[in-house]
């Protein structure tokens, strides 16, 4: 079976996962949950309990949206490194446009979040693009300074340390708290202390600035992954791919075991939660790569790449237009003639589909938001 992962090939199977990963984020989730409703006792009610973050403490499949984006981000970046130096770009200039995208993820999250109604008492500062934007940045600046082999101790540093942390230090007004509870926890303390605005849990925010150095080993582990695809050329595409199986269920069991110790929370970015998420983004990513790659099974993976190749657009897009009144003008007909009973569930359909209908058009006209 041929294998065509060349280093400056793009991987069809990152555009893929990522549009995989954006489905549910454009409304897979609410589907996935009104068909559990509608067929309770089914194999749908069981994914649809998996679309709902947990409270705190425990991992639902909801809670690995975030990471695998993260994740995913890393792995590209291996790539965009060598095909920018293969172009001639210098080393300062590659850090430049690190920086810059960087801090317009940032930017682009405070937008997302209001910023442009000036209302900065009230503003959510912290946001998912401005963690993803901070946590790459840093884990693609680290990658070019120390190289893999310090990141790979690093990595280990950040986590074993941010474990200590979270054990020992109990925030100064905690009333009795535990450590790891949101009243007590350090992390919440220094977004008190420190974020402007308003936190997203009041006295706690999921991204704020002390949990964004676990999250800068999430981007790592995704740039090792990409790292390894595009230099490990002696070893054939099976080999690859069952190497990230392997690697990946190492990390799944640490984080499990982990978590008898430190509970996996996403809230946090635990040290365990790092290893649980990593550990399935790099099985899904592997997955993924092995089929869409090694073996080139494409077509199924069409609607996904579309979705993927402007996931950040349609992130954004869902903000600021009602995708909702298209889906009813175009299916509204349609829908009537079913059921009251599965309106919610068509409803979602006709919103996905307006969703990806969008997506392709900037796709056959090569509409493309790069950051």
């Amino acid at each position: 079976m041929k294998d065509d992962t060349k280093i400056n090939t793009r991987l069809q199977s990152l555009d893929a996962l990522r549009g995989f990963d954006m489905f549910f984020i454009m409304g897979g989730d609410a589907l996935f949950l009104c068909l559990g409703t509608l067929l309770p006792g089914s194999l749908f009610e069981k994914c649809g309990a998996q679309m709902l973050h947990v409270a705190w403490d425990g991992f639902a499949f909801e809670d690995l949206i975030f990471p695998l984006f993260l994740f995913l981000a890393g792995v590209s970046f291996p790539f965009s490194l060598s095909k920018q130096r293969s172009l001639g770009c210098s080393d300062s200039r590659i850090i430049l446009r690190i920086v810059r995208r960087g801090i317009m993820l940032i930017f682009m999250g405070m937008i997302y979040n209001g910023f442009l109604q000036f209302d900065f008492e009230n503003l959510r500062y912290a946001s998912v693009l401005g963690r993803i934007g901070a946590a790459w940045m840093f884990a693609a600046l680290l990658y070019m300074w120390l190289g893999w082999r310090r990141c790979i101790l690093l990595s280990v540093v950040i986590l074993l340390g941010y474990w200590a942390l979270l054990a020992f230090v109990t925030a100064p007004d905690a009333n009795g708290a535990s450590g790891l509870s949101m009243e007590g926890s350090v992390v919440g303390y220094v977004d008190r202390m420190l974020l402007p605005g308003r936190l997203h849990n009041t006295i706690h925010d999921p991204e704020g600035l002390l949990s964004t150095l676990p999250a800068i080993v999430t981007a790592m582990l995704g740039i090792f992954t990409g790292k390894f695809i595009m230099s490990s050329k002696r070893f054939s595409g099976y080999e690859r791919a069952g190497a990230l199986v392997c690697v990946s269920l190492l990390l799944i069991a640490l984080g499990l075991l982990w978590n008898f110790l430190l509970p996996v929370n996403k809230n946090l970015w635990s040290s365990s939660f790092v290893c649980l998420a990593g550990g399935l983004s790099m099985g899904l990513f592997a997955l993924f790569y092995f089929i869409v790659d090694v073996l080139q099974w494409r077509r199924w993976a069409f609607f996904f790449k579309v979705v993927g190749m402007n996931s950040i657009t349609i992130y954004l897009a869902q903000q600021f237009f009602d995708f909702g009144k298209p889906a009813k003008a175009f299916f509204g007909g349609l829908i009537s003639l079913f059921p009251d009973s599965w309106y919610s569930v068509l409803y979602w359909l006709s919103y996905i589909a307006v969703c990806w209908m969008f997506l392709y058009f900037l796709y056959k006209h090569k509409i493309f938001l790069k950051v």
